[in-house]
């Protein structure tokens, strides 16, 4: 008999993001996407509550936990997966073009010397097409640059985990005004990925929707093209480009930009502490553009 993979979301209402765990029935082994490391940012304090969710499933079920994947740096949050690989192993991975994002914001943080923008804080850098193994499952690691250069998506089977590159029909699209993100290469990403069949499954990493709609993070090519806001089919390229363009230039910054980039790009390590035993984020003055 065939394995299959299983699917559970995690949504984490503080940061609208969706953490998911796959995995194969047959083998029990598991893979995370996009985990959640909790941030109060008045207080400075970490918590572990979002990936205790996630460990306690992969306890209960009995699951091995193989891989953690991240989609991207994300500005949205900071990642869990350095403490879950200290909590149950796994090998964090990511594109290979998160060495261009890493360069781009060591310059911005003004980070230290032994930060190296080479994505060796990470296990694994995936290629575009390259294929992986979850259980006896096998995946695809998809390129889909413009939100940022190092977007990637996850294919297992017939459902395909898109991060930040779509978003649920009737929010639209992500916005493509980070450093090296690139409308034109937004566009031709998501066509990457609405010309897949049909009823392939699209699960997103964020859902803020819209009043009188709960928070929903599946979706599939269909309905995409059918309805999304912003690249159904009809919108060319360069009415999209128009569209979003004109859109991000009023969007703000995310809450959690500053402190989740610097994490991020390390692998959701925090920053070495300083001689006091503490560990600081930076907070660059001046220096990102303002919107909104």
């Amino acid at each position: 008999m065939p394995s299959f993979a299983s699917t559970q979301a995690f949504f984490d209402p503080a940061t609208w993001t969706v953490t998911y765990v796959v995995w194969d029935g047959d083998t029990r082994r598991a893979a995370v996407i996009d985990p959640v490391l909790d941030y109060d940012f008045k207080s400075g304090h970490t918590r572990t509550d979002s990936c205790q969710r996630v460990l306690a499933y992969l306890r209960e079920h009995g699951l091995q936990l193989d891989w953690i994947l991240e989609t991207h740096a994300h500005a949205d949050h900071l990642s869990g997966a350095h403490f879950l690989k200290q909590q149950c192993g796994g090998r964090i991975a990511i594109g290979a073009h998160i060495c261009q994002v890493q360069a781009v914001f060591r310059k911005l943080y003004n980070l230290e010397r032994s930060f190296l923008p080479d994505g060796s804080q990470f296990d694994h850098l995936f290629e575009d097409g390259e294929t992986f193994q979850i259980g006896n499952i096998e995946a695809t690691a998809l390129w889909v640059p413009g939100h940022t250069p190092a977007d990637m998506a996850y294919q297992v089977e017939n459902s395909v985990f898109v991060g930040d590159t779509l978003f649920m029909p009737d929010v639209g699209t992500a916005r493509a005004d980070f450093p090296g993100g690139d409308a034109r290469q937004l566009y031709r990403s998501i066509h990457r990925l609405l010309a897949l069949a049909p009823e392939t499954a699209l699960y997103v990493c964020h859902d803020y929707p819209p009043a009188g709609r709960e928070p929903q993070w599946q979706t599939t090519v269909a309905a995409q093209r059918a309805g999304n806001v912003h690249v159904r089919d009809g919108i060319d390229e360069d009415a999209f480009v128009a569209m979003r363009s004109a859109r991000d230039a009023t969007l703000e910054m995310p809450t959690l930009i500053l402190p989740a980039i610097q994490v991020n790009v390390r692998a959701g390590q925090l920053p070495p502490p300083d001689d006091n035993g503490i560990a600081y984020l930076r907070i660059p003055l001046n220096a990102l553009p303002t919107h909104g």
